[in-house]
Order: C-alpha cells, then sequence, then structure tokens
C-alpha cells in the first residue's frame, strides 16, 4: 500500500457554507477512508446536498478545507473529473436523449469505460435502451443515473438516494451493485433516507445536523454505544433472594462502566449499561460458575434509525 491509498479518499476539515443569512454547512470535518462506503445521513435541510456538492467541485467552501483524491474540487477540477462518478437524485440526463444513447455519450468522455451494453443488461435496462430518457420510468431513471455515474470506472463514486422510488427488485439489485464496486475498490460516498440501507451497506456513517457532524463511526458502533440498558437475561425467580444480583454487578470487570442487576419481573433481571459482547459472555460465564441455568439471555440493541432520531429530533422538518 502507498502513502496516498492511506490517505482519505475525502476530507473535510472546519468546512463552512452559508447562502445569504442561512448557514447550510457549519465547520464540519469529516473522513472518509479509501475503498469504503460512507453514508452521509441528516434530516431535509441538514446540510447533505451542500456538502456533497463541494465535495463534487459544483459548490466552493466560503472556509475551510475540502479535499477529493487528494485534490482540490474547485482548483484541480480538471484532474478530479475523470477520476469520481456523480449519480444526481434529478436524473442529469438529457429528457430527449434515449437512455442507452445517453450511456455511451458519458462513456465516451471515459478513456476504460466499461461496455455501455453490459452495464445496460446488468441493470435491467436493455429493452428500454431506445426510450427517450423523459419516458422512462422514475426507477429506470434511477438505473440510468446510477449507470451513467459509474460507466467510465470512478475510483469515487457519489451516490445522491440511489434507491429513491425503487421496488424491491431494483433495490436489491442497486445494493449488489454497491457492494461490487467496493470489493474492487471503489470508493462511494452515498446520502440516503433509509436506516436500513445504511446499516447494510455503509462501512461508516456520518449524521450531520444544522451543518455540523453530530455522530459518526460504524453501524455497528453507533447503535451499541447508544444502546444503554439492553442487556436481560432470565433464571430462576430465587436468584434475586439469594443476593446473587449484587455478587453479579460487582464481578463485571473493573473497565465497564459502573454497572448494576435490576430485577424486571419474576425471575428476569437487567444489566445497566451498553450491551457489548464482553458483557454477555460474562454473565453467561458467572451464571455457569454459580450453578445457574440461563433459560433466557438476549439484547434488544437500538436500530440505526433509533440513533438518529435521538440525536437529530422526532418533530417533522420543513
Amino acid at each position: 500500500m502507498t502513502p496516498a491509498d492511506r490517505d482519505p479518499v475525502v476530507e473535510l476539515i472546519d468546512t463552512r457554507k452559508t447562502f445569504g443569512d442561512k448557514t447550510a454547512v457549519a465547520g464540519l470535518s469529516l473522513s472518509m477512508p479509501r475503498g469504503s462506503i460512507l453514508a452521509l445521513l441528516g434530516p431535509n435541510g441538514a446540510g447533505k446536498t451542500t456538502t456533497v456538492e463541494m465535495c463534487e467541485g459544483f459548490t466552493a467552501p466560503d472556509a475551510g478545507t475540502v479535499r477529493v483524491l487528494g485534490l482540490d474540487p474547485i482548483r484541480e477540477a480538471a484532474a478530479l473529473k475523470p477520476r469520481i462518478g456523480v449519480m444526481l437524485q434529478g436524473g442529469g440526463a438529457y429528457p430527449g436523449a434515449q437512455a442507452g444513447e445517453m450511456l455511451r455519450l458519458v462513456a465516451s468522455y471515459s478513456a476504460n469505460p466499461h461496455d455501455s451494453e453490459w452495464l445496460l443488461s446488468t441493470l435491467g435496462l436493455a429493452g428500454s435502451a431506445n426510450t427517450p430518457y423523459r419516458r422512462l420510468s422514475g426507477g429506470q431513471q434511477q438505473r440510468l443515473g446510477l449507470a451513467c455515474a459509474i460507466v467510465g470506472r470512478p475510483e469515487l463514486v457519489f451516490l445522491d438516494e440511489p434507491t429513491a422510488g425503487l421496488d424491491a427488485q431494483a433495490r436489491n439489485l442497486v445494493w449488489d451493485l454497491v457492494n461490487a464496486l467496493r470489493r474492487d475498490g471503489v470508493s462511494v460516498l452515498l446520502t440516503t433516507h433509509l436506516m436500513d440501507e445504511a446499516e447494510q451497506l455503509a462501512d461508516h456513517v456520518a449524521i450531520i445536523d444544522n451543518g455540523a457532524l453530530v455522530a459518526s463511526g460504524t453501524p455497528e458502533e453507533l447503535t451499541t454505544e447508544r444502546s444503554a440498558g439492553k442487556l436481560t437475561f432470565a433464571g430462576p425467580a430465587l436468584l434475586d433472594t439469594a443476593g446473587l444480583t449484587e455478587h453479579l454487578a460487582a464481578s463485571l470487570r473493573e473497565d465497564h462502566p459502573p454497572r448494576h442487576v435490576e430485577t424486571t419481573a419474576a425471575g428476569r433481571y437487567r444489566v445497566s449499561g451498553a450491551a457489548t459482547a464482553q458483557v454477555l459472555a460474562e454473565v453467561a460465564s458467572w451464571c455457569a460458575a454459580q450453578g445457574i441455568l440461563l433459560s433466557e439471555l438476549s439484547t434488544d440493541r437500538r436500530s440505526l434509525e433509533d440513533v438518529f432520531l435521538d440525536l437529530t429530533g422526532r418533530e417533522l422538518r420543513g
């Protein structure tokens, strides 16, 4: 691995952007590892689109640093454009152009494009190759937009709501294609309102609100760190009367936050704190050492959607 391979594929440092009296991006710092999939999440108006547009070179930041593939997207646009692919939610195709014609046009800008006919077939568009863009269904337009974004074999792809309006079959097809891009070493930055999509696809998640980063990490890290009090186990009802719950709490490893074991119902107990794999193992080992036969050991981890709503609020945005 060369030093360049270890550099972030996308990096923003204290980036700011305003439109009149509205602050769209407020001191955002963000780093994306090369060869990964980053899901950028946020409510409507949180600054996602402006952030991505600055990375793509469509909008210049007012302050701070934006580097994409080690380049300034504005000053070094000519060197950057051939190395990235962009899928716009609005489509970005000529309304009168046929689907195959549009894809071949985009492919002609690349020195080593994918085969257009193969890509049309892969995305289920072979039968619509001669259909004008404006007559394609919404889902077909989405898939053509994805094809245009990746036909040039980019190092980095920006996908804006890649499965919006797609049926289940087309959505799975897009997911498979995005995973294939990662296996080929392509970096993918996607925006989505679908939390299950972010959990399924992303190596890293960044949640922004009011133009600022409010949380980042892997889906596992974000859901685990914010799942306090979610480990439950069940055993004999006499467990608590023997005073063993206090003994269990005291026996948990010291490098974890202080924990408590409380009775939630007859024979059911809850351990406070995050439900990590280490704590699950310790509870099971402790019960075995005491000769207690567990009838249940479960976690109720919060979903990424729960974390997102906690961080950004549950009120409807305009």
